[in-house]
């Protein structure tokens, strides 16, 4: 671990103080009111500090960075460092030529006297590593766990003081990730997202960062869309109908593909959902990740985002593992809308398996009060019988304990759990670990098992160890990265 990050967090504000070439502005809104006020605490704040703003009336706000619809969002985030970096490059470049400006914002809720709301806020620097340099941008997202309001904002100073330390004197990206919540107790913030974008950081893969979020336990969940972009969670699943399907994907084949769609074919039809309203996700989870050495592959994990974006997928990484913790946190954000998994019968198995649930005091009843209390419908797709004659198995097929047969009688009943319908049999021949053996053997016939845009990318780019000559393309997927991680 770099040596710096041994300074507390006291320690970093007043480094940065008595650096003469760092300066810069702070603008906070609402509950964030702190972390201008921990470098004016230790001293010599003048080194660092050309103007603090609070804007805390909405009236106010508006007429210094414009109109917003909404307070707390990154809009409003970026309208302030638009603003408040412009004001510093005006004023003050011509009589600082040598001097690394940054401008700090953030918008912050706290939690309030009545505790029924949920503290989060945006918090954003815009910064140069080299004077007269074009700015850089790193953007986070957090959520606020503390009980109480004040212990929020100290958390809150902590972390802005930490953020923008890391930038200046932190180059890797993944150590710059894991100092934001320094000097903290695990468990009073999670930053569910994470984002550097400029000139000197173009090396940097957001969706990369994004599985350490959940990695390293700042986040249990991370989301980007089809375009490798990376979101915020509580704003991107907003009153949606969710339809999600958890898979490796390693390759994304045919089957896959057929689970999407069915699924999809069959959710949107659903008399609660909006059709106009509906986000896909397809779901990496961190457990399917890990090989036996508890090492993940970064290139193939980065591969396999590829493949899933170039056919149009969102994609999610979370670290639940049982479904109803991943139901349970999603519905936070997703309300009264629908939720809808696809998944395939042998997974319901696992749903329906009572060992899962022995860390609950409830057991099984209390993960499906949770997992089926909401408004969600699991669509459970067919496979082929695992032993001999490898028959068509179905949801009306499972063999599950007879003392569980009443309670999935009951949810079928009531349309919880439902049969995939119109799914593609002729594909369930094919197994992903199978094809993932031929495609690292080259052997024949592998590229009918895929679609044609995973087929020219896995050998376009050699994914997966395919070791066949590359085709030529001008489509550009992830560059290749330190393979392993720990």
């Amino acid at each position: 671990m770099n040596p710096l990050r041994e300074l507390t967090t006291k320690g970093r504000a007043l480094r940065l103080n008595l650096d003469p070439k760092i300066y810069g502005s702070f603008a906070e809104i609402g509950g964030g009111q702190e972390v201008a006020a921990l470098f004016f605490k230790v001293g010599s704040a003048s080194g660092t500090i050309a103007k603090t703003i609070s804007a805390y009336d909405m009236r106010f706000s508006d007429a210094i960075y414009g109109s917003t619809s909404r307070y707390v969002c990154e809009e409003r985030l970026l309208q302030m460092l638009d603003k408040e970096f412009g004001l510093l490059q005006k004023r003050l470049t011509e009589t600082a030529l040598d001097t690394r400006f940054f401008a700090f914002a953030n918008t912050i809720e706290t939690i309030n006297y009545e505790k029924t709301n949920q503290g989060h806020g945006w918090i954003g620097v815009r910064f140069q590593l080299s004077p007269m340099a074009p700015p850089n941008d790193c953007i986070i997202h957090i959520m606020l766990k503390d009980s109480n309001a004040n212990w929020q904002q100290e958390a809150l100073g902590y972390i802005g003081v930490n953020l923008i330390f890391a930038c200046f004197h932190l180059e890797d990206p993944e150590e710059l990730l894991n100092s934001i919540v320094d000097n903290l107790d695990k468990g009073r913030v999670e930053v569910d997202m994470f984002r550097m974008s400029g000139p000197d950081f173009k090396h940097v893969d957001n969706r990369l960062m994004s599985l350490m979020l959940v990695k390293n336990g700042l986040s249990r969940l991370a989301i980007f869309d089809r375009n490798g972009h990376v979101l915020q969670p509580s704003e991107t699943l907003h009153k949606k109908n969710v339809l999600i399907l958890r898979g490796r994907f390693r390759p994304v084949t045919h089957v896959n593909v057929d689970m999407m769609l069915s699924g999809y074919r069959q959710f949107s039809k659903e008399p609660d959902v909006e059709k106009e309203n509906i986000m896909t996700l397809a779901e990496l989870n961190l457990r399917d990740l890990k090989k036996k050495e508890d090492i993940i592959d970064l290139t193939e994990y980065l591969h396999t985002v590829d493949l899933l974006n170039s056919l149009g997928q969102n994609v999610i990484i979370s670290s639940y593992g049982e479904y109803y913790r991943l139901v349970r946190y999603l519905s936070q954000f997703t309300r009264s809308k629908k939720i809808g998994i696809i998944l395939g019968i042998y997974n319901l198995h696992n749903i329906f398996d009572e060992s899962y649930y022995e860390d609950l005091i409830g057991g099984i009843l209390e993960a499906f009060g949770i997992l089926f209390g909401r408004n969600v419908k699991l669509y459970v797709y067919p496979s082929l019988k695992r032993k001999p004659p490898h028959k068509l198995y179905q949801l009306m097929d499972i063999e599950i304990s007879e003392k569980l047969k009443p309670l999935l009688n009951y949810l079928t009943t009531n349309t919880k759990i439902a049969a995939m319908i119109n799914a593609k049999v002729d594909n369930l021949k094919i197994i992903s670990d199978n094809v993932l053996e031929m495609i690292r053997l080259n052997k024949p016939g592998w590229e009918k098992l895929v679609p044609n845009k995973v087929a020219e990318s896995i050998k376009m780019y050699r994914m997966f160890n395919y070791p066949g000559d590359p085709l030529q393309s001008k489509r550009k997927l992830s560059k290749d990265l330190s393979p392993k991680v720990n």
